[in-house]
């Protein structure tokens, strides 16, 4: 494998599962300094064990800009800088317009909108030219999925930022885009389809590829967005969906 992140300092928000995880065990593997943050401690310890390769989880909630700023002043005390930032944390709820209460928009909005903003800007002091920020965006934000609007809102945020941010750092050679995943076979949307007979087979038949994406397939492109490979890639939003808002 090649090492194209060899030495590159690398963070990853909600690292301890799912695609995060995923991700940074790639970006490990091609011996990145990889640095996770997850909510419960023992997750965490349990993703740094499976990450290797002198892997840092650091425990906090993305909602707090305390816990982010944290984050970041273990970095800068540990390599002083930052290259690589994978803003992936969010959560998911289906909540149908008229149940929709301040509870779920507070807590939707706080972790998918408000950080990912304090995940990038709290990062930006310890970035230099040539750093790369992928956001993890979803098709959802390009479609009106029924039941979730709020999720749905929520990534069509994560769409505008990579835009705005591409503007924002563009003087600073700092590259801002999306990955744009569909259904993923991650351990919580497992859970949700084996509790519900025949929703698999709903939810893929509308995926041209006919299958749930892996959370390795994810990851691959992100690594692509974060790498040189994509050089004069800005303010883009990849779909990796199995051709769902191609086609």
């Amino acid at each position: 494998m090649t090492k194209r992140f060899e030495k590159k300092v690398v963070v990853i928000t909600g690292g301890s599962d799912g695609i995060g995880l995923a991700t940074a065990k790639l970006f490990a593997s091609e011996d990145a300094h990889v640095y996770i943050t997850g909510r419960r401690q023992a997750l965490l310890d349990e993703a740094v064990a499976e990450i290797g390769n002198g892997a840092i989880g650091v425990q906090g909630n993305v909602a707090s800009a305390a816990d982010i700023v944290r984050l970041y002043e273990r970095i800068r005390a540990d390599h002083g800088r930052v290259d690589v930032v994978f803003a992936n944390a969010g959560i998911h709820e289906i909540v149908g317009i008229e149940d929709i209460n301040e509870t779920h928009i507070d807590a939707m909005f706080d972790v998918n909108v408000k950080g990912m903003i304090f995940t990038v800007q709290k990062a930006l002091p310890l970035m230099a030219q040539g750093g790369t920020i992928v956001l993890n965006g979803s098709i959802a934000g390009s479609k009106g999925l029924p039941g979730q609007s709020l999720y749905n809102a929520s990534k069509a945020a994560v769409r505008s930022f990579a835009r705005s941010w591409t503007t924002d750092l563009k003087d600073r050679g700092i590259r801002v885009n999306v990955v744009a995943p569909g259904g993923t076979e991650t351990r919580l949307i497992r859970n949700y389809l084996d509790e519900r007979p025949g929703a698999e087979d709903m939810l893929t038949q509308g995926v041209p590829l006919g299958r749930l994406g892996q959370t390795d397939e994810v990851a691959r492109a992100v690594l692509f967005l974060a790498s040189s490979d994509s050089s004069f890639i800005a303010g883009h939003e990849l779909f990796v969906d199995g051709g769902v808002a191609a086609v």
